[in-house]
């Protein structure tokens, strides 16, 4: 067990130093360009989800990445826009962008990479508190330059961080072979099933979220995301949902806690990297433990734009607890995947 934290500390602090090399050079465009400061939260975000899928890749997923994730990036920020305008147009392109990006995976390894790629822009808009852009922006081809060159920084941040680690550190990045996939007897397949249970689950998390919730929708659909994402049957999904509940519980108290001892500014920005990092180190051991990372991260970020983290506890975890119940019950009672699957 020492030796597994040993190695996951390691990781942890390899992602981390991607992390805030991605943030420094976000920090610097938006000085010199004018931008609003969530440019900066976009750039956290796509690289700390990238740093997983990237450990141990050969030029070509690179390359893919570098191609994919960018025009996501630029393609995310006229969805947030779109689902700011007309909610329920939007809402409705998100939950098709998620359910397309599971179905391709019948296609292969490549696919399901691609997918990934696809996945990361929409989840970092249910993390980032608004476009990563001012209002003021002069024209929407600029604001999907920025938003695919922050795309580009987490890309370069990532490869260049664990290009070193491979090279100078302790571990070399083990890769994971590749299987090739097979016919499934199931009807329909498993991806199906799995993009037909997001897109229900999604769908009625933004039903739920946008009549009871107001601003606060995002908690809603990113829990419903999460509890489902990786759907290896019933018993998983309820397992996700229940430890992503219970972190979130005890993520939101931390953060209660840090905002009543009066930590602000860049103490707060500092606390959330910090927290990060530990929720990294710890994540391999159980989820839950990422969960109540990220969501204090969540929390003392918006802290930091102004919301007050204690009083909206209860709105917080009554809004997780709802997505966790719309993705057990999608997972449950429509077109449930077996616990043993075959493949994709």
């Amino acid at each position: 067990m020492t030796a597994q934290l040993i190695r996951n500390a390691y990781e942890a602090a390899l992602t981390m130093t991607a992390v805030l090399i991605s943030w420094a050079a976000a920090l610097a465009i938006e000085g010199a360009a004018g931008l609003h400061t969530d440019v900066l939260v976009l750039a956290v975000v796509l690289t700390l989800t990238l740093a997983s899928g990237q450990r141990g890749a050969g030029t070509r997923r690179r390359l893919t990445a570098l191609v994919v994730l960018p025009v996501a990036a630029g393609a995310s920020i006229f969805v947030g826009r779109l689902i700011a305008s007309h909610h329920v147009v939007g809402a409705a392109v998100f939950t098709a962008g998620i359910a397309l990006a599971i179905w391709i995976r019948r296609y292969g390894p490549a696919a399901t990479r691609a997918g990934t790629l696809l996945t990361l822009p929409l989840i970092a808009l249910l993390v980032v508190p608004g476009p990563a852009l001012p209002p003021g922006a002069q024209s929407g081809l600029v604001t999907w330059l920025w938003s695919a060159l922050t795309g580009v920084l987490a890309c370069c941040s990532v490869w260049l961080v664990q290009a070193l680690g491979d090279r100078f550190g302790p571990w070399r990045a083990e890769p994971v072979p590749e299987r090739p996939a097979r016919r499934s007897r199931l009807h329909p397949r498993p991806s199906t099933r799995m993009a037909l249970q997001m897109a229900a689950g999604v769908a009625a998390a933004f039903t739920v979220g946008y009549l009871l919730f107001d601003d606060h929708w995002p908690w809603v659909v990113l829990t419903a995301y999460v509890a489902a994402s990786g759907n290896r049957g019933r018993t998983d999904v309820l397992r996700k949902g229940i430890e992503r509940l219970a972190g979130a519980c005890a993520g939101t108290l931390l953060a209660a806690g840090v905002a009543a001892a009066g930590s602000t500014g860049h103490t707060s920005v500092a606390l959330t990297f910090a927290v990060l990092a530990v929720a990294l180190w710890l994540r391999p051991l159980a989820y839950a433990y990422w969960a109540a990372g990220m969501t204090c991260a969540l929390s003392l970020l918006l802290g930091y734009y102004g919301q007050n983290a204690q009083h909206l506890l209860p709105t917080r975890l009554e809004g997780i607890a709802a997505g966790a119940v719309l993705s057990v019950a999608s997972a449950w009672w429509l077109l449930p995947v077996p616990r043993r699957r075959t493949a994709t």
